[in-house]
């Protein structure tokens, strides 16, 4: 599939004595609003803020995500998730007027949204952690940004040029020194090389899952209805998947893994999700990927503080890397 021009659908409060003036995107826009003036690297306030919504609620997400699986099976604890983040993303969509009639059509998207972005990855990266560090399940996720890249010219003709290439290139090249102590420390047996497997393939379901999601916006569905009914098909899949398996729905009653739980529901699903789908939409693939380079960071941060992560002169320079190569990507166009 190729498209010669990105259609972006945006909703904009206009006032009533506010000038409007149609986008080389697609977008009505305000003149008079400041959060929709670009500045030279093409980014609005808005996208800003979208941007360290989706960084930091998921750089926070790793540790939480630790408590989930020490004694609760993957798919249970993941389908709890989504039980409560669709209820949530439901009762946000209602309130804010969205509609929420789909045809036939819709809904095989919208069950491929929950297949990809809401179910697989996240059991994957879930079984990954009890494998493997949490630290490298970030590390691992933020290839993200490179398979984006990719996928996004494969799938809809998205042309990187050299300096968005090479931002992503040099970030995941950051990301992986900042890692290399752990890489090396590790104790790579089968158990970590399956571990390392599964959060490959999750990293690939999410990364269709953009692809997806970024389609569903071109065709003038909005972001909370598609992640709504994405988040219920999810759930769905897990609930079936877990019973297959004859698992237990039962979870453990303890306050570390309800507040991980709340946590991973309602900041990590709900509103980094319609905060990174939103920017999908806005700004690409490309450059909204590379919020996955820039959340080990956050991870990272938290390790030093909470787990004692020992900086070495590789990781400082892995971080400049990392910074770097997010300089590069907000500049390309």
């Amino acid at each position: 599939m190729k498209t010669s021009k990105t259609i972006i659908c945006a909703e904009v409060n206009l006032s009533p004595h506010s000038t409007q003036q149609f986008s080389e995107h697609g977008v009505f826009m305000s003149v008079a609003s400041p959060a929709l003036r670009r500045d030279s690297s093409g980014f609005t306030t808005t996208d800003y803020a979208l941007y360290a919504v989706t960084v930091i609620a998921w750089g926070v997400s790793w540790i939480a995500m630790k408590s989930q699986v020490e004694t609760v099976a993957p798919e249970v604890s993941v389908f709890w998730r989504f039980v409560l983040a669709a209820a949530l993303m439901m009762a946000w969509a209602k309130i804010r007027g969205h509609a929420l009639t789909f045809g036939m059509r819709e809904h095989i998207r919208f069950a491929g949204l929950g297949a990809l972005l809401f179910s697989t990855n996240f059991t994957l990266f879930y079984y990954g952690a009890m494998q493997i560090p949490s630290g490298l399940l970030a590390v691992i996720f933020s290839t993200a940004s490179i398979f984006n890249l990719f996928l996004g010219l494969v799938l809809f003709g998205q042309r990187p040029n050299l300096l968005a290439l090479a931002a992503g290139i040099m970030g995941f090249a950051g990301i992986a020194l900042m890692f290399l102590p752990k890489f090396a420390g590790a104790e790579f047996n089968t158990h970590a090389a399956i571990g390392l497997g599964m959060c490959i393939a999750g990293t690939l379901s999410f990364c269709f899952g953009n692809m997806l999601s970024a389609d569903t916006q071109q065709r003038g569905i909005g972001v909370v209805p598609a992640a709504a009914w994405g988040m219920v098909y999810g759930a769905v899949l897990l609930g079936l998947f877990s019973a297959l398996r004859g698992q237990s729905f039962a979870v453990e009653w303890s306050y570390a893994y309800f507040g991980g739980l709340v946590y991973l529901a309602i900041v990590a699903s709900v509103i980094a999700f319609a905060s990174y789908l939103t920017l999908l939409g806005r700004i690409g693939s490309a450059r909204a990927g590379y919020a996955t380079v820039m959340f080990p960071v956050v991870a990272l941060t938290l390790s030093t503080i909470f787990e004692g992560y020992q900086w070495t002169p590789i990781a400082a320079l892995g971080l400049v890397c990392v910074l770097g190569g997010n300089i590069m990507m907000l500049k390309a166009r």
